[in-house]
């Protein structure tokens, strides 16, 4: 007969009991110094302005990266990268200057918080995770994203969570107008774009052939994130591109192109690297180097609605764009990504004669004061060099109004044991 003094537990439930002792084990060992959480010492970090917050893979570190100079140029706001997987710390630690810490538990990452005395967080993708480090009250959280499109993963209902999302300009504005019902938009700040002030040295020697781009992207997480014109179009683009007299060709995908789960896009990614390899050494196959050195150097640009359309439009305004349309719907592509107005397309209809499409779009710019016009609707200032100053300026704006804000605030969540 069971004794009334022990306690039965029904399968499955042990784990939460063990969880909850473990817990709280850990909080009280802590209290008393004898343990230092997640590799670093809590009581030896610094108090910092902002915490620059990324959870996801290696994978998709493209998206933090793309950041890390912008923080790293600025001396007047000290700022931590926290990440919570191992590998990506492992490798973030090589690409930055700034310090970084690994944070995979919970209760760890709200001590850190508190400890830091974060005045901001800033989020670059809309990772699951981030729902935790939202719950730390004393921060204003800022979402920023990690580039400038016009695909539909861009605007989120996720966005409704932070405290303000920054966008390039009015075009984000109105993409999620479009897209998000019962959203403030006063959540909005315009910033611009900061990466696109960084001087971004070049990969591709001088030369006095015109160069034409192809920058792919991948096919999303989803079909209604899938932009990519490899599986459809990528061989065929090549083969004209390489077939231009006096040219060469920059082939230069997304990352996630390369390592695709898609087969059809491997193995067509596979032939365009076959087809620069038998074209001569002047063609260009560049996986790595960096997109933004590349596009102030083309000549014409072939991509996908992508960031990469709109960094050129910044970038290079003077040089056309094809722009691909993979579900050919001319009237949806208007309305979902309006800079194809400023561009010639590339569709089912339009590929079989893109040897000529492209030779056209090289000897004659029809498209060039549409350019400008888009340029400055997607971009809140034209002006190289302004959107950092604008982007500090909404920084030290929004965790000003915040810390004000929270001298009004009576209940504050108890960080620690």
């Amino acid at each position: 007969m069971e004794s009334e003094a022990v306690r039965t537990v029904k399968p499955g439930k042990v784990s939460v009991f063990a969880k909850r002792a473990a817990r709280g084990l850990s909080r009280r060992l802590r209290a008393f110094g004898q343990v230092e959480p997640d590799g670093f010492d809590l009581d030896a970090v610094p108090t910092a302005d902002i915490a620059l917050y990324f959870a996801d893979q290696p994978a998709k570190l493209y998206q933090l990266t793309q950041w890390l100079p912008v923080f790293e140029n600025q001396i007047d706001m000290r700022t931590i990268v926290v990440v919570r997987n191992l590998e990506t710390y492992n490798e973030l630690r090589a690409l930055t200057s700034l310090q970084v810490l690994l944070v995979p538990r919970y209760e760890i990452l709200m001590a850190l918080y508190d400890r830091a005395d974060f005045h901001a967080v800033i989020y670059v993708n809309n990772g699951w995770t981030n729902f935790q480090s939202l719950s730390f009250q004393q921060a204003v959280h800022i979402h920023v994203n990690h580039g400038e499109s016009d695909k539909i993963c861009m605007v989120s209902n996720q966005a409704k969570a932070y405290d303000k999302v920054f966008v390039a300009g009015q075009a984000a504005i109105d993409r999620h107008a479009a897209a998000i019902a019962w959203f403030d938009s006063s959540h909005l700040v315009t910033v611009g774009r900061p990466q696109l002030d960084l001087e971004v040295a070049s990969p591709l020697a001088k030369s006095e052939l015109k160069t034409i781009t192809y920058a792919p992207t991948w096919e999303g997480e989803d079909e209604a994130n899938n932009y990519t014109s490899v599986d459809l179009y990528g061989p065929q683009i090549m083969q004209a591109a390489l077939s231009v007299p006096d040219a060469r060709v920059v082939y230069k995908p997304h990352p996630r192109v390369v390592v695709s789960a898609d087969s059809v896009i491997r193995a067509n990614h596979k032939v365009i690297v076959s087809l620069i390899a038998a074209a001569g050494a002047q063609h260009l196959y560049l996986p790595t180097a960096d997109i933004l050195g590349i596009l102030p150097e083309t000549d014409l640009l072939i991509a996908d609605v992508s960031s990469v359309t709109l960094d050129h439009l910044y970038l290079a305004p003077d040089s056309p764009i094809l722009l691909t349309d993979r579900r050919s719907d001319s009237n949806q592509l208007h309305a979902d990504s309006p800079v194809s107005a400023a561009c010639a397309v590339i569709d089912q209809s339009s590929i079989t004669g893109i040897n000529n499409l492209i030779m056209t779009n090289l000897d004659t710019d029809t498209h060039r004061s549409d350019r400008e016009s888009m340029r400055s609707y997607y971009f809140s200032d034209t002006e190289q060099e302004s959107s950092t100053g604008a982007f500090w300026s909404a920084i030290t704006t929004e965790i000003a109004a915040h810390d004000a804000a929270l001298q009004g605030i009576q209940r504050v969540r108890q960080v620690g044991p």
